[in-house]
């Protein structure tokens, strides 16, 4: 079964919880989409407000139904929506119920609106790389610009670009690191080497690798070199770097059908490495992925809860809690200031 982790560290980054201010629900309130209301509600006990799901209702067609049940009227609204697919609803399904929500916001006169998305969907089209394409992560935030959102909160964007997609609002860009530095550093993990699965990831396995410093934890670094000649199929694959008689972790962004991971893992562990872990924020999870980390020679795969997981994860699967970070960069946010400490880790 899958293991859940709601945070037990609260991050040994301290500093997080360092302030006491409360969020002043006279002047602030938390709205929620379908797509992951179970986070949406620890979020919203953290910050000690209430949430109510049933701004979002269905026609028995399928539109989407938007009634906002209490006043905001010079509020900062914050809405949380992750645009990802779930078990009843498609990414699209997901992102029209955010648009809606934002724009029946706008009709009621908020001082703010502030879009939360802990998955941001389609941020993997951040770029065209044929001919009569569309660059799909910029269009999204075109769409989230022109429905009235005022600044966005999100994890772990795709590619760092995507916040210059915004011409006119700001986005910060949480990291999940933060989590996940300090639950591998609780490992023991001996003779470490962080690994980047792609070029694109490099940035991301370093800053990780540094993160390990303050622990104490001396890594190397390595990267995964693929030839792909379809999406989410490789044809081959090699380490630059030694892994051998080393444990392993993999840090990436998203997993979605799990065959680049396993391919992966399974060429560093025939390069002798001990035990491999894999870091994924967005556990996208597609077709049968969960099945193949399951029969994978991963020890240990961690994802966070931008996106909902099935029950039915297998038990090398441990979700961790990202709820306590959103909270406090919503807070920090309602509060005017700086977010800057929720990226030290």
């Amino acid at each position: 079964m899958l293991r859940y982790v709601l945070f037990t560290l609260i991050i040994s980054v301290s500093a997080i919880y360092a302030d006491d201010k409360k969020i002043d629900n006279n002047n602030f309130m938390l709205l929620s989409g379908n797509s992951n209301f179970s986070l949406a509600v620890e979020v919203s006990n953290l910050l000690g407000v209430n949430i109510n799901k049933d701004n979002v209702q269905k026609f028995n067609d399928g539109e989407i139904n938007i009634k906002i049940s209490e006043r905001i009227r010079n509020k900062d609204v914050f809405i949380l929506q992750s645009t990802c697919r779930t078990n009843e609803s498609s990414v699209n399904d997901n992102l029209m119920e955010l648009y809606l929500m934002i724009r029946a916001c706008k009709r009621a006169s908020p001082k703010s609106i502030i879009a939360v998305l802990p998955y941001f969907g389609y941020a993997r089209q951040d770029r065209k790389e044929s001919s009569r394409v569309p660059i799909s992560a910029s269009d999204i935030a075109m769409i989230l610009e022109l429905a009235g959102a005022n600044h966005v909160i999100s994890v772990d964007l795709h590619s760092s670009q995507i916040q210059g997609f915004f011409h006119n609002i700001s986005v910060d860009n949480l990291t999940s690191a933060v989590i996940f530095v300090p639950y591998i550093a609780r490992r023991n993990p001996e003779k470490l080497v962080v690994v980047a699965p792609d070029a694109g990831a490099l940035g991301r396995a370093k800053k990780f690798q540094n993160g390990l410093k303050k622990y104490g934890i001396e890594a190397d670094l390595a990267i995964v070199f693929k030839e792909r000649h379809a999406s989410g199929e490789v044809n081959t694959i090699q380490i630059i770097g030694n892994v051998k008689d080393c444990d392993v972790v993999i840090v990436d962004d998203i997993c979605d059908t799990g065959t680049t991971l396993v391919k992966a893992v399974d060429e560093i562990k025939n390069l002798g490495a001990k035990k491999i872990y894999a870091c994924i924020t967005h556990p996208v999870f597609s077709k049968n992925a969960m099945q193949i980390i399951k029969n994978s020679k991963i020890h240990e795969l961690m994802v966070t809860d931008t996106i909902p997981l099935s029950k039915e994860a297998p038990s090398n699967i441990t979700q961790i809690s990202i709820a306590p970070l959103i909270a406090e960069a919503i807070r920090k946010s309602q509060n005017s200031e700086s977010l800057s400490n929720l990226f030290e880790y």
